[in-house]
């Protein structure tokens, strides 16, 4: 799996308190990051959502994912160790 460093994902990623309250979005436009999981749970493939907003590039969304995937697996598996604590 691809280890992604925090300056990777900052290099796609970005936010501004003072721009869409604060919503994160892909560095260099004012896609909210919001908008490709809307997209992607509404069972949309990833090419329709990189034709909607041609500013994103593929390699945001990969990275984007990639840093999600591991966010989340890290969570469920932090979850997993709390779970087999013994009280």
């Amino acid at each position: 799996m691809n280890t992604l460093t925090r300056s990777s994902l900052a290099e796609v990623v970005w936010v501004d308190t003072d721009r869409l309250s604060g919503e994160p979005c892909f560095r260099g436009t004012r896609v909210p990051l919001r908008l490709l999981f809307e997209y992607l749970q509404a069972g949309a493939p990833l090419g329709e959502f990189l034709e909607a907003f041609p500013t994103v590039s593929e390699r945001q969304v990969a990275t984007a994912l990639q840093e999600a995937q591991r966010l989340l697996l890290n969570a469920l598996t932090d979850e997993a160790c709390i779970d087999r604590r013994v009280p």
